[in-house]
């Protein structure tokens, strides 16, 4: 694909190695924009521990969909969909290429891809995480197997979150497709895989700079804001161990530390395998402009 046909530049992998550096780069050699595929970067105030590029280090070059939403806001892919759609629509309309940036799988997929999600009933759902709570993930997932079977196959029965999900969308649609249509994007795009055989280093590295850049001061100004009762922004790595360690169940510095950096190479290895997965991904053999420009070219 030629530069002057590409219309989105999309750079992904796994948490740390490197990707929002690169897609600075290729925004300036490009003359692009960015867009936050990163579903934490989406909370106002989460900054230190999703890594967000500081405004001053942006180089000048403009961010959408960064701090959109409230730490209380539970996740919505759907809407993030349509949010992401509108700015790529924009930018290509006016001949700019859109440099979407982010390690969130589904979240990359919404933007690019033909996916319908299907849509969300408050109350409902409310009674389903209340259940939740009350009765555990396995009875719920018992009725879910009754329900749907298929998709009771396809979601572990100790992930609460998801089958509230897929009882959610099976009481509103009569079934829940517990697999992702094929990769066929709606736009001319390029899928840039960034990765590091240094990972965990840096993964180290990384725990050790946030920590000392503010995480902790962070996440307790985030607490005055509600984050505790943000269903998905509460559970965000790093924010989910510093909560933790603030209320005493990770009792020191050094293993709340151990516990960010753990989660997180656990997430990079289910990063790795859902953009491995995705044949479109053309990974670099280093994340240099250079390579990625030559990476366009192919």
């Amino acid at each position: 694909m030629s530069r002057a046909m590409t219309q989105v530049v999309a750079v992904v992998g796994p948490t740390g190695a490197g990707k929002s550096a690169l897609a600075l780069d290729l925004a300036l050699e490009l003359g692009g924009e960015i867009i936050n595929a990163d579903s934490m970067q989406l909370y106002r105030g989460m900054d230190i521990g999703t890594a967000k590029v500081p405004t001053a280090e942006r180089r000048g070059i403009r961010h959408h969909l960064l701090d959109v939403w409230d730490v209380t806001h539970a996740a919505d892919v759907a809407a993030y969909q349509r949010l992401a759609r509108a700015v790529v629509d924009e930018l290509v309309g006016r001949g700019v290429v859109a440099v979407l940036v982010g390690g969130s799988g589904l979240y990359i997929r919404a933007a690019l891809d033909a996916l319908d999600f299907p849509g969300t009933d408050p109350a409902l759902r409310a009674r389903l995480e209340a259940e939740l709570a009350e009765v555990g993930p396995n009875r719920l997932h018992a009725r879910l197997a009754q329900r749907d079977p298929e998709a009771a196959a396809a979601v572990l029965p100790s992930n609460g979150r998801r089958i509230v999900r897929a009882l959610e969308v099976v009481e509103l649609t009569g079934r829940f497709r517990a697999q992702l249509p094929g990769y066929r994007s709606v736009y001319d795009a390029v899928l840039l895989g960034v990765d590091r055989e240094d990972l965990n280093d840096r993964i180290e590295a990384r725990v050790t700079s946030m920590w000392r850049g503010g995480l902790v001061d962070e996440v307790r100004a985030l607490v005055g804001c509600g984050l505790r009762e943000g269903r998905t922004a509460s559970r965000a790595l790093g924010y989910a161990q510093v909560l933790d360690h603030l209320d005493g169940r990770l009792p020191t510095v050094e293993v709340t530390q151990d516990a960010i950096a753990a989660a997180t190479r656990r997430f990079a290895r289910r990063q790795r395998r859902w953009f491995g997965r995705d044949p479109r991904v053309r990974w670099l053999a280093e994340a240099g402009p250079t390579a990625a420009l030559d990476a366009l070219h192919r």
